[in-house]
């Protein structure tokens, strides 16, 4: 692995904050949350506030005459819908339905990148979410292999992929959440995991604890997106702002307070929507639990999604070297698919 973690400090150098892609201010704070907090949070929220900018969708680059496509189908409980036949897909190129040339059920032991937001907002309900996280081990097959990594300003390896769940949960236990509180670079060290990945065979998921605040420099990010639509991993956003949430007890709130909550709702919308918008670019999905029941819920169902899916695979229709859009139905139902949404196709050369 310490090739992969030259890879991802390699990566990370190449990404500097210097302005934020997305920003976000916060929802609601839990009643144990004072003032101090509430205020300190405001400000390195709002220090580094953008707005977000509107981005066209970075192909997936098709280098042979062949498309591959992982997909998930999960019903209305998110759990997957096994048992599906080639013939119960319909796939579409720009709204033209394409015959699937090759299918297969894949059902194998995973690879998991535990990436962890190393913030503020952490430090002060850390143990709630690491409790939330031992249920994800304890939600995973034996022969699942896990990997641990921190981010802030750039993503830190802290446990090489291992199927020793009693490693993964000492590493957890140690984790300090002490840094971050100038730079929570998100989609940078996002970028830069994927990187240290790609090498990597088989199936490969990133499940990505965190607020979704992030100051990566708004410039790299044509970079960043190619890299999230482009590669063979699939990102999974667990939001860890529930505990902000939770409903505050009734008391008399000051005007300034009542502003700063307006704020604080903002932005932690804002933060939802960039986590969900990063999920899905790479066929992924976001879980935005407010309770440890809640947290156990969605890793139940990582642990489903993160073994299981149907790989389908088509031959463009055309040559042409341009951006074509993906639509992938299950007939007759009402499953949720998840799975990528664009390609580039070869060109005619």
């Amino acid at each position: 692995m310490a090739r992969i973690i030259l890879g991802v400090r390699r990566s990370c150098r190449r990404f500097s904050a210097v302005n934020p892609i997305n920003q976000l201010s916060a929802g609601r704070y839990h009643a144990q949350v004072g003032k101090p907090l509430l205020a300190f949070m405001l400000f390195l929220l709002l220090a580094s506030h953008t707005p977000a900018q509107s981005q066209q969708t970075p192909p997936i680059r098709v280098s042979v005459n062949r498309v591959n496509v992982g997909v998930t189908v999960t019903n209305s409980t998110g759990h997957f819908i096994e048992g599906l036949h080639r013939e119960d897909f319909q796939l579409f190129d720009n709204n033209v339905e394409q015959p699937i040339t090759d299918f297969l059920s894949i059902e194998e032991p995973a690879q998991l990148l535990l990436l962890i937001e190393s913030g503020p907002a952490i430090a002060f309900f850390s143990n709630n979410h690491l409790r939330a996280a031992d249920a994800l081990l304890t939600a995973i097959a034996p022969t699942d292999r896990v990997a641990i990594a921190s981010y802030s300003q750039s993503p830190q390896l802290l446990l090489d992929f291992t199927p020793n769940k009693t490693q993964a949960r000492a590493t957890l236990q140690n984790l300090n959440f002490g840094n971050g509180f100038a730079d929570l670079n998100l989609s940078a060290s996002l970028a830069a995991a994927i990187d240290s990945l790609a090498p990597l065979p088989g199936k490969k998921t990133i499940v990505l604890l965190s607020t979704g605040v992030d100051t990566s420099s708004v410039s790299n990010w044509p970079l960043i997106q190619q890299k999230l639509n482009t590669s063979d991993v699939r990102i999974l956003a667990v939001s860890l702002t529930g505990d902000f949430r939770q409903p505050t007890k009734r008391k008399k709130l000051s005007a300034q307070e009542r502003a700063q909550r307006t704020q604080v709702k903002e932005v932690f919308g804002e933060a939802d929507k960039w986590l969900t918008e990063l999920s899905h670019a790479t066929g992924g999905r976001a879980y935005f639990p407010r309770s440890s029941q809640e947290f156990a819920e969605a890793y139940a169902q990582i642990a489903q999604l993160i073994r299981h899916e149907y790989s389908l695979a088509f031959a463009p229709p055309a040559a042409d070297n341009q951006l074509h859009t993906l639509k992938i139905k299950v007939k007759g139902s009402a499953f949720q698919v998840d799975h990528r949404q664009a390609y580039l196709a070869p060109s005619a050369n």
